[in-house]
């Protein structure tokens, strides 16, 4: 994306993703960036396609599928063409019809280039990657986008990998792209380690519940700790502090037992897996009896 609305430019997802609210009856432009990185030239076929919410996934359509929001959008080029390492710009036009009914749509823009032709009867591949769109239509403002933070269940897998699941549900008008981190501290002697990524390619739509999952190092003792857990979609960010304790391998622990929430801002390392295990940690480790360790892109823009 090589631009987004003066409204959201403090919205991570605006910088990555088409994500906007408009009236029946709006047209608006986005300019997106394509690069080619190899060292070949690449004829690179630009168009949009259909998306759903499928679960808490996030998931595109076969090919050139199409939908509501795909027959709204229009492109200036259908096809380019780059040079080795070279770069161009193309620019999506979205126009709402007057009539269009209430309510969020989804959808992606492709940048796809095909392998070099192959010999009679073999496949050739067809390689792409994409801007989503989230499209809220509907008169007024635009629905609050909100989330709430539900259960956590700390496991360890047969192999040993202690894990907490986040149960997540999406308490407002908008879909989600949930991150985040979670840090444990107050371990063993006072231990703590962390943060650790939750995994990414959650999506929620309104009223939709989801898990997200946060893996953590085999040799983690079982605790008790207590959890920090903070997520965040766009620029909403809720947070929880958990008191859990980490089962024997290949079993499911007790659900955590809430010591505080966090609705106000926070800053973190979300995408950031920094292991801050003290020594301590280290020397309850080599006591312990766990098992040992088992070792999309979209780029493109936004303006009004």
């Amino acid at each position: 994306m090589l631009e987004a609305p003066t409204d959201r430019r403090a919205d991570p997802r605006a910088l990555r993703y088409i994500v906007d609210h408009l009236p029946p009856g709006t047209t608006i432009r986005r300019q997106l960036l394509i690069v080619n990185r190899t060292a070949e030239p690449r004829q690179v076929d630009v168009y949009p396609a259909a998306a759903i919410l499928d679960g808490s996934a996030f998931r595109f359509g076969e090919g050139r599928a199409a939908n509501e929001l795909t027959s709204w959008t229009t492109l200036d080029r259908s096809s380019v063409e780059l040079e080795p390492w070279g770069e161009t710009r193309v620019r999506a036009t979205i126009t709402v019809p007057p009539d269009a009914s209430r309510g969020e749509r989804y959808g992606v823009v492709w940048a796809a280039t095909r392998s070099a032709a192959r010999a009679s009867g073999e496949i050739n591949q067809i390689h792409r990657v994409g801007v989503r769109m989230y499209l809220d239509v509907g008169p007024g403002g635009e629905p609050a986008s909100d989330f709430a933070i539900g259960e956590l269940r700390p496991a360890r897998s047969p192999e040993g990998v202690p894990s907490v699941t986040v149960q997540v549900t999406n308490t407002g008008g908008r879909a989600v792209d949930l991150t985040g981190a979670i840090a444990l501290s107050e371990g063993p002697a006072g231990s703590r380690a962390g943060p650790f990524p939750v995994g990414q390619g959650v999506t929620l739509p309104p009223g939709g519940s989801g898990q997200v999952v946060a893996r953590f190092p085999a040799e983690l003792p079982n605790g008790p700790w207590k959890a920090e857990v903070n997520l965040e979609s766009g620029t909403v960010k809720r947070g929880a502090t958990v008191r859990i304790a980490f089962p024997d391998p290949g079993q499911v622990g007790r659900k955590g037992s809430v010591v505080s929430r966090l609705f106000t801002g926070w800053t973190g390392g979300a995408a950031v897996a920094a292991l801050l295990l003290l020594t301590t940690l280290g020397v309850l480790a080599r006591r312990s009896r766990r098992a040992p360790a088992v070792p999309p892109r979209e780029h493109l823009p936004v303006d009004h």
